[in-house]
């Protein structure tokens, strides 16, 4: 095996335990069990998973539930300190607020307490364009709006590739991505006429993660009967299935963050719905570049619950 393929194949094992973790979040995650998801000796996948992303494994795990935790306390106030204990895999809210003050320096209920006193000030919740988009929304609260539908979404299989980093670095890389992914999707005859969706998947919350490490998997959905080839290049998962707020937008480049605070701040918040904790993604329905307006048609698709008061 080349160096490449080696190094290839090292990447996509660690990214199928980043997706275990993901998935599991609310259990305890033994070492036993995230290296055999990794395919890799228990014996050695801490030093392995270290060597890779730079950081342990155990706080690389704890930092994922400390980041759900900021967006539970923040964004639903419906879960008490079990509820949110439990759901990331805790004992106890005891236990639960131990770690988050070790972590944060402050406890659960303080930083909900101060949450809600200090957000009037709206967050914008996708970080594309950035300074265009907060040059506008000092003018104009919502400059784009969209149609929003609910669906009961099936699971669906996806092949993926993935880019780790900012936002900013993401829009560099883009395009080679998209290019890798249609290439070896085609190469493994996984396309089929009327049947993927292109996708981006966005697993970590801009408003709580650290930036640098912003997971963004570039995904095409393929019919459950053809079998994906994991092959170093292409990853698969489960996208999960479920009920989601659909938004349906036509805009320009610059206004990929409109949409998104429209949807998370004018439309949500009045809609009896909260989000539920799984990853949002944006799917792309038409061909930029052959539409002379270089408008972009897209779904952008909302994990939720309803609220219970």
């Amino acid at each position: 095996m080349s160096e490449q393929k080696s190094q290839e194949e090292y990447i996509r094992r660690i990214h199928k335990v980043q997706d275990y973790i993901e998935h599991h979040i609310g259990q305890p995650l033994s070492i036993e069990e995230l290296s055999d998801a990794a395919g890799f000796s228990k014996y050695h996948f801490s030093r392995i998973f270290q060597g890779m992303l730079h950081e342990s494994l155990a706080h690389y795990v704890n930092r994922i539930r400390m980041e759900n935790a900021l967006f539970l306390l923040a964004h639903r106030k419906d879960k008490n300190m079990t509820d949110i204990a439990y759901e990331l895999g805790y004992t106890d809210s005891a236990v639960f607020s131990r770690a988050f003050k070790n972590y944060y320096g402050t406890s659960p209920r303080e930083y909900r307490k101060e949450y809600s006193k200090n957000c009037k000030d709206f967050f914008l919740l996708s970080e594309y364009n950035k300074n265009t988009a907060k040059k506008e929304w000092a003018g104009n609260p919502f400059p784009v709006t969209g149609k929003i539908t609910i669906t009961n979404l099936d699971e669906k299989q996806v092949a993926y590739v993935r880019h780790t980093g900012t936002y900013e670095t993401l829009a560099k890389e883009y395009v080679n991505l998209i290019q890798t992914l249609f290439a070896y999707a085609k190469k493994q005859h996984l396309i089929v006429d009327g049947e993927n969706w292109w996708l981006a998947m966005y697993h970590d919350n801009p408003e709580f993660g650290e930036e640098s490490q912003f997971r963004t998997s570039l995904c095409l959905t393929v019919p459950k009967d053809i079998r994906i080839q994991e092959d170093g290049i292409l990853g698969v998962m489960k996208l999960e299935g479920g009920l989601y707020a659909v938004g349906h937008f036509r805009i320009q480049q610059e206004q990929y963050s409109d949409a998104w605070n429209y949807m998370y701040q004018e439309w949500i918040t009045v809609s009896g719905y909260v989000p539920r904790n799984y990853c949002p993604f944006e799917v792309y329905r038409n061909d930029v570049h052959a539409d002379e307006s270089h408008i972009h048609e897209l779904d952008i698709y909302v994990p939720i619950e309803p609220i219970h008061f």
